[in-house]
């Protein structure tokens, strides 16, 4: 059944079982987004939707299948003709159609939610992958609570599925209950006793309701389950899936699991912002992976134990899901080791600085505000805001030109070396034409990527910062520019960023 023993296949289902969180509904061009994202993320199966539950589920499914190449398309069902019948018109377009159907194997969900019998639910089971075979080679079948349900049953059920017809069987522990030990036992039971298990993929679908969904997916796998069904960001009913980055990640970190997975893991954490922002679900702090607090330090030990040597503090390099690097935070806990790198970062010569005197003032500010930024340091250094304090490229005279009916004019004089290099150049505004002239003096074109003013201090006399991300060679880098005029901290912020990669000798001379 499987090419590969040790590949893992990644069903997503943000767009169904994600989407079932209250108040996070998706329109359909919110959908096909986020479908067209996890298609690049590389993900094998997208589960788009549960067609019979509404016309904007179904119509999502329809536009899935459209706009996606290589994933699979997935449509939900329960056990019944007529969801499977809605299921198959709306993946008619899909290029790889899978339908999903299952019914509850538990011994609570047959008498409780069914009001029915053992030997009753297994009829309907077979049934169903039988007529959903009419449709589609592709059929998945859901044990739905096979956490709770008795290992025996569960793997008679499975046999007859298989003889169904169902090329992959689900074992979902629907409401998070199981412990890892008992989820992968599961897992294993199945794996030694359902005569036909070959025939068939195992898929792990794992809830996070006692926080152990990963760990519960981890352990179905390895004890041999090939699918991994979660969500981005972990989403889902109640405590939410299995999360995708979460267990991407894991298989990544642990390679003595011999088991990988297709994902573009630098992907991870752009979608991961996708999916918050239009979920409108907020992904907490200390989330794993893709958290804001995920990859920064703040404690003194840990940061001098990471800029020594980042796996000291750190199993994942930061690039690997997305992120640029890793962010030091400066606090009272700070230690000296973190101070200098920010001191270096934003231009100092260390050598020439009492570092020990520094760090006494430092300690006091800290002690006064929960977390310093680069303007407190330059306060902190006694930098003058409109001064550009770097090393290599630096301003000697800036002026603009601008009026309602003029075009922005700027002529900027910079030094190297002790020598000065002038340019003139118009632009659409003020902050244009200066860096057309930086452009002209530097001789290359380095696009901007994002660019915020803050102001400093507040008042008709504040004083500006400008933090601006620029990219050259398919890397970012963050310049950082302090003025009270917003033009002179523009170019301050871009020079600085060009100082942190450009080579000086390619200074256009």
């Amino acid at each position: 059944m499987l090419h590969d023993p040790n590949r893992i296949y990644v069903f997503d289902t943000t767009l169904r079982d994600g989407e079932q969180v209250p108040g996070s509904q998706l329109t359909t061009p919110e959908k096909l987004i986020i479908a067209e994202a996890l298609e690049t993320l590389g993900v094998d199966v997208i589960e788009a939707g549960f067609p019979i539950s509404s016309p904007g589920d179904f119509n999502s499914v329809v536009e899935i299948s459209k706009l996606v190449t290589n994933p699979t398309v997935c449509a939900l069902t329960r056990a019944n003709k007529g969801d499977i019948d809605c299921a198959a018109e709306a993946l008619k377009y899909a290029k790889h159609p899978r339908i999903h159907t299952g019914i509850g194997s538990s011994d609570m969900h047959i008498k409780f939610k069914f009001n029915s019998t053992r030997e009753a639910i297994l009829e309907r089971a077979v049934e169903a992958v039988k007529y959903a075979k009419g449709f589609v080679e592709d059929i998945e079948f859901y044990a739905e609570d096979a956490g709770r349900a008795d290992n025996e049953y569960l793997a008679r059920m499975i046999e007859a599925v298989i003889a169904a017809g169902a090329t992959v069987v689900n074992i979902p522990d629907t409401n998070g209950y199981c412990l890892p030990e008992q989820y992968g036992a599961k897992i294993k039971y199945l794996k030694e006793n359902v005569k036909n298990i070959d025939q068939a993929i195992i898929s792990v679908h794992c809830h996070n309701d006692l926080g152990l969904a990963t760990a519960n997916s981890l352990a179905g796998l390895q004890n041999g389950a090939r699918q991994v069904e979660c969500t981005i960001n972990g989403i889902g009913e109640r405590a939410g899936n299995t999360s995708l980055e979460e267990i991407v990640m894991a298989l990544k970190v642990h390679q003595s699991l011999d088991l990988h997975t297709a994902i573009n893991t630098k992907q991870l954490y752009p979608l991961s912002g996708m999916v918050s922002r239009m979920m409108r679900m907020p992904v907490q702090a200390n989330k794993a992976i893709v958290g804001r607090n995920a990859f920064a330090h703040s404690s003194g030990i840990h940061q001098d134990g990471v800029l020594k040597h980042r796996e000291n503090y750190e199993i994942m390099n930061p690039e690997d899901v997305g992120i640029d690097q890793s962010e030091i935070i400066l606090t009272a806990r700070s230690g000296r080791h973190a101070l200098k790198h920010h001191l270096v970062r934003l231009g100092y010569a260390i050598d020439r600085i009492d570092l020990d005197q520094v760090y006494q003032r430092f300690l006091e500010l800290a002690d006064a505000k929960k977390e310093l930024k680069d303007d407190d340091l330059l306060q902190l250094m006694g930098a003058k805001a409109e001064e550009n304090i770097r090393n290599g490229l630096a301003i000697s005279t800036l002026q603009v030109t601008t009026g309602d009916q003029e075009t922005p004019v700027a002529t900027i004089k910079i030094s190297h070396n002790g020598t000065d290099y002038a340019a003139t150049a118009t632009g659409n505004g003020p902050v244009s034409a200066t860096i057309k002239a930086i452009e002209k003096i530097t001789g290359k074109h380095i696009e901007i990527k994002e660019f915020n003013i803050h102001s400093i201090h507040g008042g008709s006399d504040d004083v500006s910062k400008v933090d601006m991300r620029v990219v050259y060679e398919d890397k970012s880098y963050m310049g950082y520019g302090f003025s009270t005029d917003i033009v002179r901290a523009s170019a301050n912020a871009y020079l600085d960023a060009l100082n942190k990669f450009i080579e000086l000798e390619t200074v256009n001379y």
